[in-house]
């Protein structure tokens, strides 16, 4: 098994490094003799390019080529025949984008004849390329069970139908006897007599060496809770290493799945997001969280003199929030409530988000939530990559777990980056309605792209500039009365 990174820098490496000997080799003077002799083709200007123009329009095929193969980096098992005809399909893709910056002034776009001599080396050489790479499908000889005890790794193994490696579980003592594990007792005192057969293969915490020392291409998970630590810890080290996780039914309203079918096991979807996708959202976040923090700074440096001199306290309340697969972040936003508001309540919801009054809320405070310019420092834990501009609104670890208890599905948000806004939030509804705004949290991870976020956004900031103009009528109103 090669690990997810490694592929996906195989994979990566190999697009660059086949399209531009392919740009190179369109240019070499016999194959340039020979397109010469080819009818229709044979009419088309022949045109050479060395040194640095060489260069730059290999780099620039490259660049489209590597983009349009975005899915085939997914470390996931494939077919041959579904490997070869995906890498023909990009291909078609990318000559398709390679010929449309053909049309516009670009100084190193391909000539027509490079382009189609380059894309007949790149249609053969770069699927038979992945097909070479690719992971291969199991008939069920790399298979890990991964659980949190020994009885729940037993009780999950009846539905596991391919062949079992051995098993990873924390409460196991485990020795090494020549070049086989050997099961010696637990810690409880206790045995479990359905894994006398199978060999344990270490702890918990070895397990992202387990996945490597042993090729396992699946993980079947086996918890007695989907909880914060343990499972989603070992989804993690299962996507860090592009392998397949897998979990029981009774789990699967907790996790993203591929499609739940009549198996009692279920696969992770560990990576909704195609690569290409994933790098144009990365793009468009850090574009919207520059420009945003450039245009705003004025402005922020005012809000925080404001709040300063209000009430003499900090300028930013910081927060732990949940990130993707149970982590925690710290968000700063600009303190719109009186000093150690919590203090007496702990972690709550403040009533203001039900439409209610919160006493906590200062007078300034109520214009930055109303005009949403609290959020403004959210732009920096974007730029850091901790947030995204549109996904589900990440949640208080101690909330989140409040959540938990009713709404099992919760925890399926986990599974893509949180955001400033999403679709929960430009449609009103705030963590008074923990149902009705999972449903929308749900809505937005199973359509979501690029244009999907550019739909949210524009939407949102068309809310923003509502919500202020609002304000400020309501306030002359008040002044003239």
């Amino acid at each position: 098994m090669r690990s997810g990174w490694r592929y996906r820098l195989a994979g990566v490496g190999g697009a660059v490094l086949a399209t531009m000997l392919a740009v190179a080799v369109a240019y070499l003077p016999p194959v340039q003799q020979f397109v010469t002799l080819l009818p229709v083709v044979g009419d088309l200007p022949i045109e050479a390019a060395t040194g640095r123009e060489l260069l730059f329009e290999g780099l620039t095929a490259a660049t489209v080529v590597t983009l349009a193969f975005a899915p085939l980096y997914k470390p996931q098992p494939r077919r041959l025949l579904d490997t070869w005809m995906l890498g023909v399909q990009r291909t078609g893709i990318a000559v398709l984008a390679l010929a449309t910056v053909g049309y516009f002034d670009y100084t190193y776009q391909l000539p027509r004849a490079t382009l189609l001599v380059a894309s007949s080396v790149v249609v053969v050489a770069l699927p038979l390329y992945f097909v070479g790479i690719r992971r291969r499908p199991t008939t069920g000889g790399r298979t890990v069970v991964v659980g949190n005890s020994p009885d729940r790794v037993a009780t999950v193994l009846d539905d596991v139908e391919d062949d079992v490696l051995g098993y990873v579980a924390p409460s196991v003592v485990a020795a090494v006897r020549a070049d086989e594990r050997a099961v010696l007792g637990y810690t409880d005192g206790g045995r479990v007599e359905a894994l006398d057969d199978i060999p344990c293969l270490g702890g918990l915490p070895k397990l992202d060496t387990i996945l490597v020392e042993y090729d396992v291409e699946t993980a079947v998970l086996a918890f007695g809770q989907p909880d914060r630590t343990a499972f989603f810890g070992a989804l993690t080290v299962c996507y860090e290493h592009g392998v397949t996780a897998k979990a029981h039914r009774d789990h699967a309203d907790a996790v993203l799945t591929r499609g739940i079918g009549g198996d009692r096991l279920v696969e992770i979807d560990l990576d909704p997001w195609d690569v290409q996708d994933r790098v144009f959202k990365r793009a468009f976040d850090i574009l919207f969280a520059g420009v945003g923090l450039l245009l705003l700074s004025p402005l922020a440096a005012a809000i925080a003199a404001a709040i300063k001199l209000y009430d003499g306290g900090p300028v930013f309340y910081r927060q732990e929030r949940t990130a993707t697969l149970g982590e925690t972040f710290t968000v700063a936003k600009f303190r719109t409530m009186i000093p150690d508001a919590e203090r007496a309540t702990g972690a709550t919801i403040s009533a203001a988000d039900a439409g209610e009054v919160d006493p906590r809320v200062t007078n300034i405070g109520r214009l930055l939530r109303t005009t949403h310019l609290d959020e403004i420092p959210q732009l920096m834990a974007v730029l850091r990559g901790d947030m995204s501009v549109v996904g589900p609104r990440p949640e208080r670890p101690e909330l989140d777990a409040d959540i938990e208890a009713d709404l099992r599905e919760w925890r399926s948000r986990w599974f893509v980056k949180p955001g400033l806004t999403g679709l929960a939030q430009i449609r009103g509804v705030t963590g008074h309605d923990p149902q009705r705004k999972l449903q929308l949290d749900i809505e937005y991870i199973r359509n979501q792209s690029v244009a999907f976020d550019v739909k949210i956004v524009v939407r949102q900031l068309y809310q923003v500039g509502n919500d202020a103009v609002g304000y400020l009528r309501r306030r002359v109103a008040d002044a003239e009365s």
